[in-house]
């Protein structure tokens, strides 16, 4: 299949499964998985605890870049075997890449920088009341960002 087309389905795919079971990096991962293959189910098990910006808490890099970044390194990645043998600059280039696109259009990276972006507020992830007016607020907005960063990763991958 065309690696464009490729990426089209890997958005919708990604977006849906946002929708329907959120946890921005894992529906990420799947879809990579689904789509071209290269990350494990244990990477996807492992991503679990990144949804939020880490822990829900908002304070670091969205999960759909997170899933999207762990995504290029199950591909491009330094062997744990090759730790002694340099940085692997190569996967540090299209991360950054990944990174640049986020950034220019969403206006930041972080799940808190999102959170204003898309509602005009930040939200208590922990109190059920908070969660449940993000989930209204944010409409379909995370499930795009998801979306997205699985499109840009078979773009570069």
């Amino acid at each position: 299949m065309d690696k464009l087309l490729l990426a089209e389905v890997a958005y919708k795919k990604a977006f849906d499964y946002e929708l329907q079971y959120g946890c921005c990096p894992q529906c990420v991962l799947a879809t990579i998985k689904e789509t071209i293959g290269y990350v494990t189910d244990e990477t996807i098990k492992a991503s679990h605890g990144l949804s939020g910006g880490g822990g829900l808490v908002g304070l670091g890099t969205c999960g759909a870049l997170t899933g999207g970044l762990l995504a290029l390194s199950c591909k491009r990645g330094r062997d744990r075997s090759k730790l002694e043998k340099g940085k692997f600059i190569n996967n540090f280039k299209f991360g950054k890449e990944l990174v640049d696109r986020f950034q220019k259009r969403f206006g930041g990276v972080t799940c808190q920088e999102l959170q204003r972006q898309f509602t005009g507020r930040t939200y208590n992830m922990w109190d059920p009341a908070q969660y449940s007016e993000f989930e209204k607020a944010r409409k379909h907005q995370c499930a795009d960002a998801t979306g997205l960063v699985s499109k840009w990763v078979i773009e570069l991958i």
